[in-house]
């Protein structure tokens, strides 16, 4: 066995990484080897105790990342003047086709063998020093070096795949190290997507089975800046046409976000992705709409625990109560701004208002919004899924419905927080009927001014759909809850929303069976409807119309 790598163990006791030839001879010789041992595990694993073998590779490996520009040489400039004569240019393609090589030989000759990942782990170094080469700036439209940084990224991938002892040592070595030297995060911003999936799989499978790791992840500067990098991948990806390249990377940038699910590290990801003096940031909307993804997947499995048998929602619960509370406050104070209607002021009834248009946008009121329908989107799953008390009793104290019925923030609870924003909403944002806006009062808007503009957004659609469904799900049997949307007005508000919405479909439907659940088994709440006696009718456009 020893014979099929002899040429090349031969040619590194000669290897002169200065001479043209010897680098031209020792690429040429790797690339029927590198086929063979692609062939057969029995063939590599034959060659753990080549000793000669992994002296030479690593021999190899340590001129090229010396023969190379690299950071660590403390000679990093993109400045420095290059030599165009022909004879440099043949050097550098000869450099190049040498890494590409020796590259594609290490990923094979590891592949599955835990022994010669252990033998070629010492050359890491200098895979890691030759990836921040070619994926510096300079190199970013030049194919080859793009050729070159996807075969090392898949050479390290294939270097620790498997081995829990080498993705620890890589894992936490690399969240250690300087930001501008962490090559995971500029490999994420590539642009050749076989890169992009080799660097994606390397930390899936670093990450895989250990919460350790994952927390990590989630905490360390290095760690969030790699998430940061991730979740703009994701929203580059999303259309990603099925069967490409992309949508592969996409694919595996979800089990990433999978893996910091199920081990309840969301929350701490979410907090460290916050931004001093911004009320929530792309990259938190980026991250609410994997989590309510991933709960919309998880619904018929089984009740959800992390690998330690801990409550999945431990931590995700609180986290999302506490967003709810702060983006609906936020959106709260920015519509009583645009509407010049003071905090201490009660709300006018929806019914009789005809306010004047917003004067004043908050330019983050559309972003709040469009994270508040996550945030109310997550609740209502999470709390849907808890309806089953016997099965989630064994992992939960308290179901979520009871959690989120009793969360409070400033005295008020998210009945009341939703209830008081439903009640803003209508007066802010007209409903959409036949492609016209319609007033609070019911009568259609045939005038718009360029200040309505930030309303009619998309920022703001479902908002409305889903507060009123959350409401009927946190109602639905609990006399006090019913009791509490009553004392503040929501009966009123809700009979106000059993109307077509354009912006939000189904709001209607969403309405009535909300009201349904606030007046079962309630005869204070049925009274408050019997004693509305109706003042007009809806016409066959959808216009109310005083009588």
């Amino acid at each position: 066995m020893f014979d099929l790598v002899r040429p090349f163990t031969d040619a590194c006791t000669r290897f002169d990484i200065a001479s043209q030839k010897s680098v031209v001879s020792v690429a040429a010789i790797l690339e029927p080897i590198t086929a063979k041992l692609a062939e057969s595990k029995t063939q590599r694993e034959r060659l753990s105790d080549n000793e000669a073998l992994w002296a030479g590779l690593r021999r190899v490996w340590r001129d090229l990342s010396r023969a190379q520009l690299t950071f660590w040489d403390n000679d990093d400039s993109d400045d420095d003047e290059t030599d165009d004569s022909y004879t440099e240019k043949l050097r550098q393609q000869g450099l190049r086709n040498l890494c590409v090589n020796v590259a594609r030989f290490t990923r094979n000759i590891v592949a599955g063998v835990p022994q010669n990942q252990s033998q070629a782990y010492a050359n890491e170094v200098y895979i890691r020093r030759l990836l921040h080469y070619y994926t510096s700036w300079s190199f970013m439209e030049d194919d080859e070096a793009i050729l070159v940084a996807r075969v090392l990224s898949q050479a390290l991938a294939n270097l620790v795949t498997g081995n829990d002892l080498l993705v620890a040592d890589l894992w936490t070595t690399y969240m250690s190290l300087p930001e501008d030297q962490v090559v995971l995060i500029r490999l994420l911003s590539s642009r050749d997507p076989r890169t992009l999936v080799a660097a994606l799989v390397l930390i899936l499978n670093c990450i895989d089975g250990s919460r350790t790791r994952i927390k990590i992840l989630t905490r360390t500067v290095n760690g969030v800046r790699i998430c940061i990098s991730l979740l703009d991948n994701m929203v580059q990806l999303y259309d990603a046409d099925d069967a490409s390249e992309e949508a592969r990377a996409f694919d595996v940038g979800y089990e990433i976000f999978t893996r910091i699910m199920t081990v309840d590290l969301v929350p701490s990801l979410f907090s460290r992705l916050s931004i001093p003096d911004e009320i929530i940031t792309p990259h938190q909307t980026t991250l609410l709409k994997l989590v309510d993804s991933y709960l919309q997947a998880s619904r018929m499995s089984s009740v959800p625990t992390t690998p330690q048998g801990t409550p999945l929602y431990g931590k995700l619960r609180p986290m999302l109560a506490k967003t709810f509370f702060t983006l609906s406050t936020y959106a709260q104070h920015a519509i009583r701004t645009s509407l010049d209607i003071p905090a201490s002021t009660p709300l006018p009834k929806a019914t009789t208002s005809d306010l004047a248009p917003p004067s004043t946008l908050d330019v983050m009121l559309p972003k709040v919004s469009e994270a508040l329908v996550l945030v109310t989107q997550c609740i209502v799953t999470i709390t849907l899924e808890s309806a089953d008390e016997e099965a989630y009793a064994v992992v939960l104290e308290q179901n979520s419905q009871d959690f989120f019925n009793e969360a409070t923030f400033a005295d008020q609870g998210i009945v009341e927080s939703l209830i008081e924003l439903l009640c803003l909403l209508e007066l802010f944002l007209p409903r959409i009927n036949f492609g016209k806006p319609v007033r609070p009062s019911g009568k259609a808007t045939h005038t718009k001014s360029p200040s309505q503009d930030g309303p009619d957004g998309p920022g703001f659609a479902y908002l409305k759909r889903d507060l009123v469904r959350l409401l009927g799900i946190l109602c639905h049997g609990v006399k006090t809850i019913q009791d509490r949307a009553r004392l503040c007005g929501g009966i009123e508000v809700v009979m106000n929303l059993c109307v077509i919405d354009e912006r939000n479909p189904y709001l209607r439907e969403h309405a009535i069976f909300t009201l349904h659940n606030l007046l079962e088994d309630n005869p204070e709440n049925q009274a408050v409807v019997k004693a509305i006696q109706p003042a007009g009718r809806w016409t066959e456009d959808g216009v109310w119309q005083e009588t």
